[in-house]
Formats: C-alpha cells, sequence, structure tokens
C-alpha cells in the first residue's frame, strides 16, 4: 500500500475518533450540567426553610426564645411535600430498591414511624429510616442538645447546643430528604388524650425513652392498642458490640432495665410480644456518676429517673453503642415495612426452655414433698416461674452471696404456706437437697438451716412478688 493512502487512512481514523470523544465530552457534559441543576433547583426547594431557622438563632445565643422554637414547630407541620424530582429521589434510594424491590419500597416510602426519644439510640435510629426511604416521620422528645451529647447524637453539632434535640434533627433530616416529612413535638410523652393522639396511624413506634415509668407506660398503651412497638434497653456503660442483640423482652439477660421495665409491665398485665435491642453485657468497671448535692434535695434520686424536665442520674457512654442499638432497631422496622420481616433472629438465651426445665424441676420437688405417686399440675405457670428467677432474683441463688448458678433449681419456700410466686425461691441443686431434707421434710426452721439475712432478704422478695400479684390483679 503507498504511503500516502496509509497516512490518509490514519488522518481519517484519528480525526473520526477525535470526534467520537469530543461528541461524547459534550454529552456527559450536559448530563452532568442537568443533574447539577436539578439538584440545585432540589436543594433550593428546602433551602429556605433552613435559612429561616439559622435567622431565628441570629444574635439567640445558646438559649433559643421559647417563641422562636414554637414558631419554627409550627412552620414545619405547615411544611408538606414538594414538586421534588422523582428521578433524583430514587437515584438516591437505588441501592434500597435494589434490595428490597420495587412493591417492598413503596410500602416503606408510604409508612409512618414515631420515635419517642431523639437521643442516640432515637437519633441513628430515625436517620437511618429516613435515609431507608420511610415517608413521615414523627420525632418526640422534651431534652435540649447539650454539649455532653454530641459524643453520640447522630444529627447535632456545635450550633445546635441549647436547642431542641428535635429541632436540630429535623433541621438536618430536611438536608437529607427534603421531599420526606418530619414533624416534631418538643415534649414529654405521657400516658394521657393529648400524647397518645400522636400515635395514631402509626405504622411503627420506636421506644427509646431513659425513664422506666414513661417507657412502661409507652410499651402498655401500645402492646393494648395494636401499635407495633420496638424498645430499646440500656445502652448505657456498654462496650462490647458483639453482645448486642435482638429478642423479646421475655427473653432478655443480664439487662437491668429490661429487667425493670418488664417487672412494670407484668403489673400492666403484659406478659411479652415486644422486640427489644439489649446487650447481654455485665459492666464490671462502669459506674453512675456523682450528682451535685443539690440535686438529692430536689426528691428521691433513682438510676435513669426523670423529674418533669430534665434527667438527673448522668450513666457514663461510649458513643458507638447507642448508635449501634439504632441502627438495630431501624434494620428491624425497615425490614417489616417492606414485608420481609427478621423472624429468625437468633437469640442468645433461649428463657422459655430453662423455664420449663424449672417447671418440671419444680413439679418433682412437690410429688417428693406431697408424697404423690404421680407429678400433679402446678398453681404457678411457666411465665411465673420466670418472673422470680429473672425478676425477682436476676439468675442468682436467693441464698447469700446470690451466686450465679450453672445448674439453677426453684422449689416452695416455706412448708406451711401454698404454693405461689411469694413462696418461691432459687437455689442451687445442693441447696436444694439441703433445703428439700431439712426444711421441707424434717421441719427445721428456715432461719436455723439458712440463717436470719437470708430470711430477711426472701421475705422481701416475696413481700415484692405480692405486690405484683395485687397490682395483677387489679
Amino acid at each position: 500500500m503507498p504511503l500516502s493512502d496509509l497516512s490518509t487512512r490514519q488522518s481519517l481514523f484519528l480525526t473520526a475518533a477525535a470526534t467520537a470523544v469530543a461528541t461524547t465530552s459534550v454529552i456527559l457534559s450536559y448530563q452532568a450540567l442537568r443533574r447539577e441543576h436539578r439538584t440545585t433547583k432540589l436543594k433550593q426547594q428546602v433551602g429556605e426553610d433552613v435559612e429561616e431557622w439559622e435567622r431565628s438563632r441570629a444574635g439567640s445565643g445558646l438559649g433559643t426564645p421559647d417563641e422562636k422554637i414554637e414558631r419554627m414547630v409550627r412552620k414545619d407541620k405547615e411544611w408538606r411535600k414538594g414538586e421534588f424530582d422523582e428521578g433524583l429521589i430514587r437515584e438516591q434510594l437505588t441501592r434500597n430498591y435494589n434490595f428490597l424491590g420495587e412493591e417492598s419500597m413503596a410500602k416503606v416510602r408510604n409508612s409512618f414511624v414515631v420515635v419517642v426519644g431523639c437521643g442516640g439510640v432515637g437519633s441513628w435510629c430515625a436517620l437511618m429510616l429516613l435515609r431507608s426511604g420511610v415517608g413521615r416521620i414523627l420525632l418526640i422528645d422534651f431534652d435540649l442538645t447539650t454539649l455532653s451529647s454530641l459524643n453520640r447524637h447522630a444529627c447535632a453539632t456545635l450550633e445546635d447546643v441549647g436547642t431542641p434535640k428535635v429541632i436540630a434533627t429535623q433541621k438536618y433530616f430536611k438536608k437529607v430528604a427534603p421531599w420526606a416529612q418530619v414533624d416534631v413535638q418538643v415534649g414529654l410523652w405521657r400516658k394521657g388524650a393529648e400524647a397518645e393522639k400522636w400515635l395514631e396511624g402509626a405504622d411503627w413506634v420506636v421506644d427509646a425513652i431513659d425513664n422506666i415509668e414513661t417507657k412502661a407506660d409507652l410499651l402498655t398503651h401500645c402492646h393494648k392498642n395494636g401499635l407495633k412497638v420496638f424498645a430499646s434497653m440500656g445502652a448505657g456503660a456498654k462496650k462490647d458490640s458483639t453482645r448486642v442483640q435482638i429478642a423479646d423482652i421475655t427473653n432478655t439477660y443480664e439487662d437491668p432495665l429490661a429487667r425493670s421495665v418488664r417487672r412494670k409491665l407484668r403489673m400492666n398485665g403484659v406478659n411479652g410480644g415486644i422486640p427489644v435491642v439489649y446487650s447481654t453485657e455485665t459492666p464490671s468497671d462502669i459506674k453512675l456518676l456523682p450528682l451535685p448535692e443539690e440535686e438529692f434535695q430536689k426528691g428521691a434520686v433513682k438510676e435513669l429517673q426523670a423529674f418533669d424536665d430534665f434527667r438527673v442520674r448522668i450513666l457514663p457512654v461510649l458513643g458507638p453503642l447507642p448508635a449501634i442499638f439504632g441502627l438495630n432497631i431501624a434494620t428491624y422496622i425497615l425490614l417489616d415495612l417492606a414485608g420481609k420481616p427478621l423472624t429468625d433472629y437468633s437469640e442468645i438465651k433461649n428463657r422459655k426452655k430453662l423455664y420449663q426445665t424449672l417447671e418440671k424441676g419444680l413439679a418433682r420437688s412437690e410429688k417428693n414433698f406431697k408424697k404423690l405417686f404421680e407429678m400433679e399440675k402446678l398453681p404457678i405457670t411457666v411465665d411465673d416461674i420466670g418472673f422470680v428467677f429473672d425478676d425477682l432474683y436476676s439468675g442468682r441463688s436467693s441464698i447469700p452471696p446470690h451466686e450465679v448458678l450453672s445448674k439453677p433449681t426453684v422449689t416452695r419456700w416455706d412448708r406451711d404456706r401454698d404454693l405461689s410466686e411469694d413462696n418461691l425461691v432459687v437455689m442451687s441443686v445442693k441447696q436444694h437437697i439441703k433445703h428439700e431434707k431439712e426444711c421441707l421434710n424434717e421441719g427445721k426452721p428456715l432461719k436455723e438451716v439458712w440463717g436470719e439475712e437470708a430470711v430477711m432478704k426472701i421475705n422481701r422478695k416475696s413481700e415484692e412478688a405480692r405486690r405484683v400479684l395485687s397490682w395483677r390483679r387489679d
């Protein structure tokens, strides 16, 4: 081939290639500019709300006046979905669409979740539900953002210190998903008609409350009114993320907050059916922070107890742990909303099986004590045994020094009283054999066999069990 022909063909090829590159660049540049324009337009649609909030805070210092907060809350309630570009929304949620599918994502985007408590757990839960496409969220909390809460809050920044947590969270949410409806209630959820209306129509309610009384009231209301509710137990003073798990509240283990809430729920006639996230970790070197003397003058101080508008007991918190709790809740609820519930989660401790084993051992003990030919039906249930074992005695022996038992048993305490929850104790196998022989069969006095300290402590626990029984009957 002549050299001139080769040179001509190379020139044509290079010209065609350059033209193709130029055309592609123009197309990509146009698409980029178009996307940038759509994104800018989307940001402008929500920017006014954020700027208004910033203007309302200007010159006010950290203590934002109540009337400005109320004005922003009213303004947000009036805010509704704008003409947001559906293509951009779907692009933002594309990984969720790929994972869950069109039908499931439609359910998620049309769902309504109420988050009660917007601290470390609640803020992370709410944020991930929002990022996952939940279309409507109501945030409820009375508390203000403090410097000390920034180590674990999902949304709050330094500029939010002194403002309500729900306002800080709402402002951040509008920057993430301005098409979602995010409402707020600056206040403490309390049992009563007004607060209960906040929950109407919710597909799920998230309990991220610290206060035990309020927590139990919320869970009881939801359970008795058919509202799906997920509760967070104690994330404070925990550090081992591998011990965090999901379980029914009746199957929690080594969680003092869960134990207290479970006891309250039993008094309210609720014996289970509430999923919770909790940790089986038992902190050994973490203590409650000391309180100033003036706090003790304001009333009885209890762990995680709340007065009307502030908490008085401060628990050390490692920042990632509340986030892990919140993300567990968000994942569970997201899958349920999508119609793909997480039903096969593995519980570390199957308490029901343990309670059934204790029940069989108690039936044998009663057969021996009454000298029967065969075992009879017990006057107490498996749930009653679980209450005594876990809630009254924390899975430990009733006899000092209250050791943790590898093979626990339960048995009648006083031979002269009927068998019931208030006449049932937890013992090791060795203690049980001694008790059955000397106290139940030979009739020796309890103080002689176990000592005055043990008898006094068990009497106090028996009185507590009787109070629970009386509340149940009421």
